[in-house]
Formats: structure tokens, C-alpha cells, sequence
């Protein structure tokens, strides 16, 4: 028995439902794509394997912060507390002397682009480290040189750099080398401090002119 011919026909669909093709698939990617990014942009940072981190204390936080975000490779800079015996000191009771704690930054960087070598060698210019608890006007323990280090790597390089440097300082040098047990982020007016103050007396009579002097060192 002979079977009718059957043709298949294949309709080419129109420019209006390709459009609307285009449309859901480009929706789909996009959402995809945002589900994979950390809503936190620190998340991303903390995640990446690439980065790494060191503590530093060198006077006030401030100065330290506005120091080191000059610097190409610095990822983040966060302002706060480490070295003390109070839990999630405030401000107010660093500054009293009493909680032992050291006003620091917990600088996270791209090992890519700057070293952890020189980013100490950077620390013992940015500051002087042969003044004991004191750093200019800011005097008290809190106002302490120190270096907190995360592992065995970290600390066998401030070691090292400490020796290194102390053949530029006729002085010894009385930064502390220390294990970071416990860090606490400052209040958010400290973060960025100053960027957002340039204008404050202590921005530009303290930190502006250390900027400068750094700037010109770091060019000759």
C-alpha cells in the first residue's frame, strides 16, 4: 500500500519572535552572571586567593591609612584595634591607654603588583619607628610601632626588613613584631578618614604634609 507523500515544512520564525529570543537569552546570562558576584564587593576580596594581608600600626590610624592607599597594589585599607585585652573596644577606650590595644590597618594587597618586602621597606620610611609609643604630637601605647603578622612567612619577613632597616636609624628600632590574635574595624567615621576630612586641622597640618614629604622621597 502506498503511503501519501508527506512533506515537512519548516517555518523560518519571524524577526519579531527572534527579538524576543535575543531578549530572554540575554536576560538569562545577566542573571546568571549577577548570582555569581558577591552582593559585597569585600566578599570578593576576602575570597580572592590572589590578595593577601598584613597589620600595621604606625601612630595613628589615619595618618597609616592615608599613607598606604598611595601606594599601587593596595586592594583595602581598614582602620582599627589589635593587641589589647578588651573585646570590641570603642575608640574612646583606645585612646584612654587602658584597653592595650594599638590604633592599626589591616592593609590587603596584590602581591602581583607589590610585595610584601616592599610594602615593610615602605613601613619604616612612612614613619619612626625608633620613638616608643609616640609618633610626633600622638603620644600613649596605643600610638605604638608594631607589625601583626598571620603566619611563619609574614613573620620571618618583618624580621628581616626590621634588620635591614635598622641601618638607616642611628636609634634602635622599637617596633614590635607580634602574632594577630584579634582584629576590630574602628568606627565607620574612621574609615577613609581622610579622604572625606582633607579639610580637618589634622589632615592638614599632620597628614597633608607627610603625603608630600613621602611623595618626594618615593620620586627621588
Amino acid at each position: 500500500m502506498l503511503l501519501p507523500e508527506m512533506s515537512l515544512t519548516i517555518s523560518r520564525p519571524s524577526p519579531l519572535r527572534l527579538g524576543f529570543l535575543a531578549i530572554f537569552a540575554c536576560g538569562a546570562f545577566l542573571t546568571t552572571l549577577l548570582l555569581s558576584v558577591p552582593e559585597n564587593p569585600d566578599e570578593m576580596i576576602e575570597n580572592s586567593k590572589s590578595y593577601q594581608s598584613v597589620t600595621l600600626g604606625g601612630g595613628c590610624f589615619w595618618c597609616v591609612e592615608a599613607v598606604y592607599e598611595t601606594l599601587d597594589g593596595i586592594v583595602k585599607t581598614e582602620s582599627g584595634f589589635a593587641g589589647g585585652h578588651v573585646k570590641n573596644p570603642s575608640y574612646k577606650q583606645v585612646i584612654s591607654g587602658e584597653t592595650g590595644h594599638a590604633e592599626v590597618v589591616k592593609i590587603t594587597f596584590n602581591p602581583e603588583v607589590l610585595s610584601l618586602n616592599a610594602l615593610l621597606d615602605f613601613f619604616w620610611i612612612s614613619h619612626d619607628p625608633t620613638t616608643l609609643n609616640r609618633q610626633g604630637g600622638d603620644r600613649g601605647t596605643q600610638y605604638r610601632s608594631i607589625i601583626l603578622y598571620t603566619d611563619d612567612v609574614q613573620k620571618a619577613a618583618a624580621e628581616d626588613s626590621l634588620q635591614k632597616a635598622q641601618g638607616e636609624f642611628s636609634d634602635p628600632i622599637v617596633t614590635q613584631i607580634e602574632p594577630l590574635e584579634v582584629f576590630y574595624d574602628a568606627e565607620d567615621y574612621h574609615q577613609d578618614y581622610y579622604e572625606n576630612n582633607k579639610n580637618q586641622p589634622y589632615c592638614q597640618f599632620v597628614i597633608k604634609p607627610k603625603l608630600k614629604k613621602l611623595e618626594k622621597a618615593n620620586k627621588g
